[in-house]
Formats: C-alpha cells, structure tokens, sequence
C-alpha cells in the first residue's frame, strides 16, 4: 500500500498493516473465531424472543449479499435489513438490491434522503474533507443504529474487517473497536453539526446524527464484522453471489474490476478525489490486494494503476452539474485537500476514451426520465 493511505502503520522492519495481515489470516484458528460468532449469534437469537434477531445492513453489493447468505441460510438468523440510500443508486445496483430482498425474502427498511440534500451535501462534502461522499459515510454509520435503538434490535452485522485490505488495522491489532462513532473515525471524518451552513440545518441532518449514548445503551447495541470471524476473499464470494443468487457487476470507473462498489454511479468520484488527494486511486488499492493474494505482479499491478488511477471520470460531470461548481473551482477545492508530501508532485489526469457502460445518472432518475421524457 501507498505511505499516503490514511493511518497506516508500518512495523518495525517497515512492513504496513495490509501485509502484516495477509500472512496472519494464514495462521488465524478460524474454527476457534467461527466458534465465537456460533456464541454471539446464538445468544442474539435467544435475547430477540420474537424480535428480528440482528440488523444487516445492505447496500445490494456482492458484500452485503454474501452477509445474507452467511447468516440466513447458514446460521438461520431472522434479520431486518437495513438500507441508507446514498440515493445515487446505478441500474445494476437497484437490481442487485432488489434481488436480494427477494431471494432471501427478507423484510426492509430504507432511508432515502431527498435529491436537493444529496447535492447539497456533495458540494459541501468536496469542501469540508475533500471528498464527494460525505452523505454516504455518514448515514451508512448513524441510520442502522437509530433502527437498532427504536426498535430495539441490539446486533448490527456488516461485512469486511478493517484489517481485510487498508492498512489501517490488523487482525491481531483491530485498533477501531465498534462504536456508536464507528463510521465517523473510519470513513465520514466529521460529525454533522459540521456540515451546517445557510443552505443546510441541523432539521435536514437530523438521521446523519448518530443516536445518543444513552439511546445506544438503553437497546444494548453492538456491532461486528463478519469477516473478523470467517476467512474473507473477494474474488471467491463474488463469483459465488453471482453464481448462486444472479448478483451482478458491472463497469466501474477508475479501475480495472467490475464489483466493488457496484451499487453507486459516483464511485469513481469518490476514487478520483482519493487519487487527487493522496496520490492514488481504486486501481493501486484492488491491484495491491491481488499483489498480496498472488492475483498480479507487481508489474502488472503498476499497469493497472497507471491506466486507471489517473483517468477523469464520467461521474465528474454528473458532480459539476448538481453542485453548479466549474471544473476548475473542483480542482482549486481538491488541490487544498492534497497531501503537503504531494503538493509539489505533479498528478497526471487522463482523459477517458471509451463511454461508461451504464449511464452516470441516479437509476431513479433515469425511470422518470424514460416514463416521463416531457420532466
């Protein structure tokens, strides 16, 4: 992993926590951690009585459908899914989440903040941490735990471990326990009250706003990775989502696979920000993970990242025409946020050649656009 990814750690012979991860899943007892998680769930479903037994919440990517099948078919959990709507869902993941809903016959609750907030938040997002996804980070955090606490249901289950694949963590040294604040330190950065301005109040970022500490006791919530307790590989539970429950991928901007982050029309945005901040983008961060899992080279990983890492991305536009920004008011905004080490290297920036596969509009939109033409 690059030195400019966000708290990583090296140890004493210079090797990052990514690495140091990758050899311990090799010696990890998963029987012993599986065993553990056999314990939580068991004793969630004895608590619930007659209640959802945990929240699982779901995106419709290949993750949150591997949860599903884990906890559903195997374990025989009774979960309420949960879904925030970043509410830039592609048509590719509309489909992958209702498809989930109904293979696994599962009852759903979602939030689904209103058009005008989302490109308000954008805006504001870009200036505040120098990235356009603010909104998501946020509420991917705060709305299942005000489920979890109205509704009682203690455990929140989600997907990936932090050691998995950043650098920020290891399996034997987690370093950000679950929280009520968890999302906040990992991904959004900054709590809402930071996000006020004249065009946005505390009312609009009311269910951004994390539950109370008391609220959060009272329903005895917590939370866990299923991949601190199971062996996790990309590659192998994405081809079998696909397989088994007809997930499906698709073209994504600014790097060379197809599933992560499937669901979203601005992932690329989010990317390209990380590349013009910290000097690299998807393509480094999924070639580096297949490096360490023996997928690549290191050659052929740094091909992948100078065709991808750099390239301009369709979402681009889409982001200029919701917040009324120029480009160059984009790239003054993110030539702030760029890391001092970089301030005087220069960021190369490709134009794209081909046309994205789907269309970089919000799959709702583009239904009124073909139901409706005349709107």
């Amino acid at each position: 992993m690059p030195e400019t990814e966000e708290d990583i750690v090296y140890d004493e012979v210079g090797i990052c926590q990514s690495c140091q991860s990758s050899e311990q899943k090799m010696h990890i007892n998963w029987v012993e951690r599986e065993r553990k998680l056999q314990k939580i769930l068991n004793e969630a479903k004895e608590k619930a009585g007659n209640n959802y037994d945990c929240i699982i919440p779901i995106s419709g990517g290949k993750d949150s459908t591997f949860q599903l099948h884990v906890l559903t078919k195997i374990y025989g959990m009774k979960p309420l899914a949960v879904t925030f709507n970043h509410n830039w869902y592609s048509e590719t993941g509309w489909y992958n989440l209702q498809n989930s809903l109904e293979k696994f016959n599962l009852d759903h609750i979602m939030y689904t903040p209103n058009r005008s907030l989302v490109n308000k938040l954008a805006k504001q997002s870009l200036e505040k941490i120098g990235d356009t996804c603010w909104h998501c980070h946020a509420g991917v955090g705060s709305f299942p735990l005000h489920i979890a606490a109205k509704f009682n249901i203690p455990l929140l289950i989600w997907g990936e471990s932090i050691a998995e694949a950043s650098g920020r963590a290891s399996y034997y040294n987690p370093v950000h326990k679950f929280d009520r604040e968890y999302f906040t330190k990992v991904s959004a950065k900054i709590k809402p009250d930071k996000m006020e301005s004249e065009e946005l109040s505390a009312k609009d970022l009311h269910l951004f706003e994390v539950p109370t500490e008391e609220e959060c006791e009272k329903a005895g919530v917590f939370g866990i990775h299923l991949g601190d307790f199971i062996f996790w590989d990309d590659e192998r539970q994405t081809e079998f989502v696909k397989e088994h429950y007809g997930w499906r991928e698709t073209q994504m901007e600014g790097t060379y696979k197809r599933y992560k982050s499937a669901e979203c029309i601005m992932a690329g945005m989010h990317d390209f920000t990380c590349y013009l901040k910290r000097g690299f983008g998807r393509a480094t961060f999924q070639a580096c993970v297949d490096v360490r899992n023996g997928l690549l080279t290191r050659e052929e990983g740094f091909e992948l990242i100078e065709k991808h890492d750099p390239e301009r991305p369709e979402a681009l536009d889409y982001f200029l025409k919701i917040t009324g920004m120029s480009e160059d008011d984009f790239h003054e905004i993110m030539s702030i946020h760029r890391l001092q080490k970089l301030r005087d290297i220069d960021m190369p920036i490709k134009e794209k050649l081909h046309k994205n596969q789907e269309k970089i509009m919000p799959y709702p939109e583009q239904i009124i656009e073909k139901l409706n033409p005349t709107k």
